[in-house]
């Protein structure tokens, strides 16, 4: 992850994320601005980079790989690594680094919409995550990428 950070830093570009999580009827919303790299590859696959900062301070590097319309996959390492599989009309078991430890859970995506282009845009997607079989919460994203 490290060298696409590092290779693109030269690309400025405005990352906005909007993540909504509903737990029992209840709605908790986060937004953040940041500047980050962005870059569609050769293969067509799509990177979005950027550092995010949790309530402790701490920095993590977050590199979110799309793939078409169908998978996007959210890697975050900040001292341990969270990898998050999101594949349209398929439930993964990923890796997830909290607060209160490490957790396998399981994570079904029901809505990828995917608007960018060579110039930036947005991403849309929608979960839900359970944990040993039982649903935790439904959860939100979009992503909106503009050159700075």
């Amino acid at each position: 992850m490290g060298n696409f950070m590092e290779s693109t830093t030269k690309n400025n570009y405005l990352i906005s994320v909007t993540g909504i999580q509903e737990i029992g009827g209840e709605r908790d919303k986060i937004e953040m601005q940041t500047v980050g790299s962005y870059k569609i590859g050769n293969s067509g696959k799509t990177y979005i980079g950027y550092k995010e900062y949790d309530e402790r301070n701490v920095c993590s590097n977050n590199l979110v790989k799309i793939e078409g319309d169908n998978l996007v996959t959210i890697i975050r390492d900040g001292g341990k690594q969270t990898r998050l599989i999101l594949e349209k009309g398929r439930r993964h078991q990923c890796h997830y680094n909290t607060i209160a430890g490490d957790l396998i859970i399981g994570v079904y995506t029901s809505i990828i919409n995917n608007e960018l282009t060579d110039e930036g845009g947005k991403i849309f997607v929608s979960y839900e995550l359970d944990f040993n079989g039982e649903f935790v919460s439904k959860n939100e994203f979009c992503i909106d990428v503009k050159e700075n």
